[in-house]
């Protein structure tokens, strides 16, 4: 056989990706081209996973249209670099949509250059390839189960039914696991025939029954056609996608009919064919649909509730044995040309105008890389920005509160400044102006007045109203109740000097009359004015005398008597 490496060898492709029996959408993605096939299996929810999947497609489609003459080794960097890309721009895209948090997907792509093949692989979607008639799995699941049977803990018929199947290690996405693919290379040779699949079909196909299929089936898309519906028919849950690719030898590379298709785009990412035909710079169809089991029932019940009912049964029954039509999209300056909308919607990765006019995203390209530092740079900026704002509005909201709390200390110090009391200072009754408290240590009130009265000859109940402190409204009315205070305090003097007179003159007298009653000492009374009656007995002085001294009228204090009994003596 001659050495494929000196011979110019082509790549002949197709795809068919079904959304299967349970699932609510498609969330693999398929590529098929001249130079690159590759399978995503999107993971991640409703909207999750077929945006992950679509994103790897795209940083992976430019590889199609690159220059052919480039080298193993650069195209290898290439593929790993496209496939870093599409983390980052899966991680960055779940960052700004809350709702695509924890989404991802799993890579397998193989690249037909100069005469080998370079096979990129992440995550349990896998890569065969049937080579004289016998198949090899090019691949090692990325998985739970494969790390099992890699340690002996299970055998590989275990692991098909295993409850933790479909747990992967490493796969592209917003997960903190390592995100770099593993990287091969082989020789090609003619008539290789790859495929690669996501794990809706290898996980329910036996390798032989898959390798019977390759082998016999010579025709591409109908080979990939009964492969996923027998998938399907051996009853997987799961997407159900298959990329057939087979290596074409050209006995003359300058012939002008040389092996050529249109790159198809199969699965979540042919809702964007545009942006992947920008990305080429050249048109890509949609890739056939599974033919199938187009005429069960519950398929013609569902083209009965879409309006298909309105066409006729003899069109009905037509579009069901010919299938839907491929769609194609052809990249922006024909769709400018035919007045079209441009649409470059690559997910994160930047779409840059190049000055030749072509819009370009691959991330390999110069332009394209110094567009992605751009994004990054602004990105970190914002992001910069938005924490030095919210510091700033910490500390603004900080520095406001701080205000409103001195603020209303201030007005309530300035309040308790229009407040008058009485009370003690220095041994003295004085006139205080503030209230009587202190707020984390620090006093409302000094003392602005001081009198003549010592506390110390004030009656108990007295001091312990001064030590209180007497609130009054003003500092007139404050001034009002010293001089109360300072005339009471000369009457209570007053009957006190009477009453120690009154004392010494009894004493005489009992000394002149021992005869006198001892009885008589309780007849004293005190009279109304709070001094003793001068018709008392003499021999009163056999007992303390009782004076009534009328208390302070201070307002605002309800709980103070009338009057309070001083006993003198």
């Amino acid at each position: 056989m001659p050495n494929a490496a000196k011979q110019t060898l082509f790549l002949y492709s197709t795809t068919v990706s079904d959304i299967g029996t349970v699932r609510s959408n498609n969330q693999d993605s398929s590529f098929a081209g001249e130079r690159l096939i590759a399978m995503c299996d999107g993971m991640g929810g409703h909207a999750g996973g077929d945006t992950a999947s679509t994103i790897a497609i795209r940083s992976l489609a430019h590889i199609e249209q690159d220059d052919e003459q480039s080298s193993v080794e650069a195209v290898a960097q290439m593929m790993e670099t496209s496939v870093m890309a599409a983390h980052d721009a899966i991680v960055g895209k779940a960052k700004h949509e809350r709702k695509l948090a924890g989404m991802g997907t799993t890579v397998v792509a193989v690249a037909l250059v100069s005469g080998y093949w370079v096979l990129t692989h992440i995550g349990d979607s896998r890569a065969y390839l049937l080579r004289d008639g016998k198949l090899s799995r090019m691949t090692t699941d990325h998985s739970y189960v494969q790390h099992l049977i890699d340690t002996g803990r299970i055998s590989p018929a275990e692991a098909r039914n295993h409850p933790q199947r479909n747990v992967v290690m490493r796969v592209l996405g917003d997960f903190d696991i390592d995100p770099h693919p593993d990287i091969a290379i082989c020789e090609a040779h003619p008539a290789d025939r790859w495929l690669l699949c996501s794990d809706g079909l290898c996980g329910v196909l036996e390798d032989s029954t898959i390798e019977e299929m390759l082998s016999t089936v010579s025709d591409q898309e109908e080979c990939a056609q009964r492969l996923v519906s027998m998938a399907l028919k051996a009853g997987s849950t799961d997407n159900v996608t298959a990329v057939i690719g087979d290596a074409t030898l050209a006995l003359d590379a300058d012939a002008f009919d040389l092996p050529h298709q249109t790159p198809l785009v199969g699965g979540a990412a042919s809702a964007s064919l545009e942006t992947i035909a920008d990305i080429m710079h050249k048109p890509v169809a949609s890739a056939p649909v599974l033919r199938a089991g187009k005429n069960s029932p519950a398929q013609r019940a569902a083209a009965l509730i879409q309006g298909a009912v309105h066409a006729g049964k003899d069109k009905v029954a037509k579009e069901e044995e010919q299938g839907p039509k491929s769609r194609v999209a052809q990249p922006s300056q024909v769709r400018e040309e035919n007045g079209e909308i441009p649409n470059t919607d690559t997910g994160e990765i930047p779409v840059v105008k190049k000055r030749d006019g072509r819009i370009s995203a691959d991330p390999n390209d110069p332009e394209v890389a110094k567009a992605i530092q751009r994004e990054q740079a602004q990105q970190k900026r914002a992001h910069r920005k938005c924490v030095h704002l919210s510091r700033l509005g910490i500390i603004v909201g900080i520095v406001v509160i701080i205000a409103a709390l001195v603020g209303l200390a201030f007005a309530g110090y300035r309040w308790s400044q229009t407040k008058y009391y009485i009370g003690e200072h220095d041994g003295v009754v004085s006139i205080y102006q503030g209230v009587p408290t202190n707020v984390f240590g620090v006093e409302l009130s000094h003392a602005i007045q001081d009198t003549d009265i010592k506390v110390s000859s004030l009656p108990q109940s007295w001091r312990d109203q001064l030590h209180d402190g007497i609130t009054v409204d003003s500092l007139d009315e404050a001034r009002s109740h010293v001089k109360l205070i300072e005339q009471e305090m000369k009457n209570f003097k007053a009957t006190e000097r009477a009453n120690n007179k009154g004392s010494t003159d009894s004493s005489d007298s009992k000394s002149a009359s021992p005869s006198a009653s001892p009885s008589a000492s309780s007849s004293a009374s005190p009279s109304a004015s709070g001094s003793a009656s001068p018709s008392a007995s003499p021999s009163a002085a056999s007992s303390p005398a009782a004076l009534r001294v009328p208390l302070v009228p201070i307002s605002g204090v309800a709980a103070w008597s009338a009057d309070v009994w001083v006993v003198i003596g």
